[in-house]
């Protein structure tokens, strides 16, 4: 092998491995999407009566857009979304919703407190849950300052953390030395 060649290979591994680290390092500070949650009623209990669902909801953090999920046989109860009222008084009338699938899904799509309750008269025996959801993080005050003197669009743009900007900025301002090719 010539010493021109073995230059020109190790030339080469070099780009490959510093594109590699590159890569790996801008993807790896790039943002991540917030997914929403499954919150399983009563976790591996299910939704059956004598089980303390208060305490349940109050270890659990519930965001917009998150999922609560009953589980539970269809046959013997079934989910009802009630207002305060009717969780207080374990009453269906006026309910916002009802479910009897035995593996219900309930988006939570709104910052509030929601109410559940078991519609057979199990909610006497505790079958009844509350859980108060919380609004998605907001942007920071700048941006938020910044959008408003920009168009009036329906969406919010997307807000990256000023940190990852900055480091996806000097990756790539300093690329082309590591790649050998000296300043852009």
């Amino acid at each position: 092998m010539s010493t021109r060649s073995s230059s020109a290979t190790a030339h080469h591994l070099i780009l490959y491995c510093s594109s590699s680290i590159f890569a790996l390092i801008f993807f790896s500070t790039a943002p991540t999407t917030t997914t929403a949650t499954d919150h399983i009623v009563g976790a591996n209990k299910g939704w059956n009566p004598g089980i303390n669902y208060t305490l349940w909801a109050n270890n659990q953090t519930f965001y917009v857009n998150d999922l609560i999920s009953f589980r539970y046989q269809k046959t013997q109860y079934n989910v009802f979304m009630v207002n305060q009222s009717g969780y207080d008084n374990c009453t269906t009338v006026g309910a916002l919703g009802n479910w009897s699938s035995g593996k219900d899904f309930i988006l939570l799509d709104k910052a509030k407190r929601y109410y559940f309750i078991c519609g057979n008269g199990q909610c006497f025996n505790g079958m009844k849950v509350s859980v108060l959801v919380h609004p998605l993080h907001s942007p920071p005050s700048a941006a938020i300052a910044a959008n408003d003197t920009s168009s009036k669009s329906s969406a919010p743009p997307p807000v990256l953390h000023t940190g990852l900007v900055s480091l996806r900025a000097l990756f790539v301002a300093v690329l082309p030395i590591w790649l050998g090719m000296g300043w852009i």
